[in-house]
């Protein structure tokens, strides 16, 4: 066992005695100010006027280097493409605690690097963690010379001498892309180098896709000591993620997650919000919650589904807004863990949300841009609210005004994408887009359901 797991260890045996719970553990430590005091967040708070008393931040350890990490970690996969509003954005965040950022060559078509870089460089190095990844999914990239480019591309970019948290960045695509991309070219054996040389403080890997690769690795613990993994995890795709994608090889995150705990690897976690997906809920599931808790938006019992478990190390939000970052850094300031009845409520949601034949889109824009124009996030974002909306037409025998509720489907299809070059009926089966999506959608039949949809109604 590593050192750093001994004295997480001893201090749960120390809470358990005291019959303080996971929750408790966790709240002690978002009040604890040694947490703000330990990184120089102090320094950030003093130039917004605050102390840090008024810094109430949860914060995880680093298994094995005992670094406080903020619970809410900042993703910078969609920034807005104005630098002067991302540095808003960051010195907020820092300002109220938050200190781990996370990125990627391939957000923003390499703008993410930039501008987080630029940010976060005009405050002291202690005062953040910054992640970043192998981006190397394209084949053409695969070359150890392509690939080492690209990290030491990433350096420049964010102006660092070290990195943070360093990924193979999306895992799942099958053993033959492992290998391609890590393996047979001997990037990995490089990066694990990297490590040890100090350029990179923490290895992991994020997964998507086959769980046959997610074992692979992490059944190599001895070898590879992975410091962390990003795995997607909410209170939907926990226990109905492989149902919901009707993948062969996929997980729940439910598996995922105790796998990593059990290997002693603590958890990133990405898509809390499963895209955004949990704020355009259907009306039936969001009544549950606010009968619960009138005042309190689902992106927050989402974050705190996710907080609650004690291997989550942190939570990634993609934060492009200031009343987003407002109210996720509330959320977490300190964090309050789910009730057992919480949880009972969610997993019924989850349940309920389950038998929606919702797309399981994220909007994560990975497949974009598509050759002929479709803009295919679009597609299936306004198709998914239709679903939650009861817009979506049945079929003529389960609806008496299907006629109209189809009519309604296409007029509000010709709103919400009132450019026609992007519509799904462009679609010209090309499959480009199949080796980018995370989540491994058949895209090219997703698109081809809704332009059936729209067809012209025959009764």
């Amino acid at each position: 066992m590593m050192k750093g797991q001994d004295n997480d260890m001893s201090r749960r045996e120390f809470l358990r005695r005291l019959g303080m719970g996971a929750g408790s553990a966790m709240a002690l430590m978002a009040l604890e100010p040694l947490n703000a005091l330990a990184h120089g967040i102090t320094g950030a708070a003093e130039e917004a006027g605050m102390t840090a008393g008024d810094i109430h931040m949860t914060y995880r350890v680093q298994n094995g280097s005992g670094k406080q990490v903020s619970l809410l970690g900042f993703g910078m996969m969609r920034l807005p493409d104005d630098q002067d509003e991302v540095n808003r954005l960051v010195d907020y965040a820092i300002s109220h605690g938050v200190n781990y950022f996370d990125t990627a060559p391939m957000y923003m078509r390499g703008r993410s690097e930039v501008l987080t870089g630029n940010a976060l460089s005009r405050h002291p190095r202690e005062k953040y963690y910054v992640a970043t990844k192998m981006s190397n999914q394209n084949p053409r990239l695969w070359s150890f010379d392509d690939s080492k480019r690209m990290y030491e591309q990433s350096f420049e970019r964010l102006k660092v001498d070290y990195i943070d948290y360093y990924l193979l960045h999306s895992i799942g695509g099958g053993m033959e892309t492992l290998k391609g991309r890590f393996l047979d070219n001997g990037i990995l054996d490089f990066l694990l180098k990297e490590r040890e040389a100090g350029r990179i403080k923490h290895l992991g890997f994020s997964y998507h896709g086959d769980v046959r690769d997610f074992d692979w690795l992490l059944d190599r613990q001895d070898e590879y000591h992975w410091d962390f993994v990003q795995i997607q995890m909410n209170f939907l795709d926990w226990r109905h993620a492989s149902i919901r994608q009707g993948r062969r090889h996929d997980a729940d995150a439910e598996y995922l997650y105790n796998k990593c705990e059990k290997t002693g690897v603590q958890c990133v976690i990405m898509e809390p919000l499963r895209g955004g997906a949990f704020g355009r809920m259907a009306s039936e599931l969001t009544s549950q919650l606010t009968a619960v808790h009138p005042d309190d938006s689902t992106a927050r019992w989402a974050f705190r589904w996710v907080g609650s478990y004690p291997n989550v190390l942190t939570t990634l939000s993609g934060m492009n807004r200031m009343e987003h970052l407002e109210d996720n850094v509330e959320t977490f300031s300190p964090l309050k863990p789910c009730t057992e009845e919480e949880n009972t409520l969610l997993a019924k949601i989850a349940d309920q949300m389950a038998g929606f034949p919702t797309i399981p889109c994220t909007t994560c824009e990975y497949c974009m841009p598509c050759p002929y124009g479709v803009n295919i996030p679009a597609n299936f974002a306004y198709y998914n609210q239709a679903v939650n909306d009861h817009v979506l037409p049945l079929p003529a025998a389960e609806a008496a005004n299907y006629a109209e509720r189809k009519q309604q489907f296409v007029d509000g299809y010709r709103k919400a994408l009132s450019d026609e070059k992007t519509w799904a009926s462009r679609c010209q089966d090309c499959e480009v887009c199949l080796s980018k999506c995370p989540q491994q959608i058949r895209i090219p039949n997703q698109l081809a359901r809704i332009v059936e949809t729209l067809r012209p109604h025959r009764g």
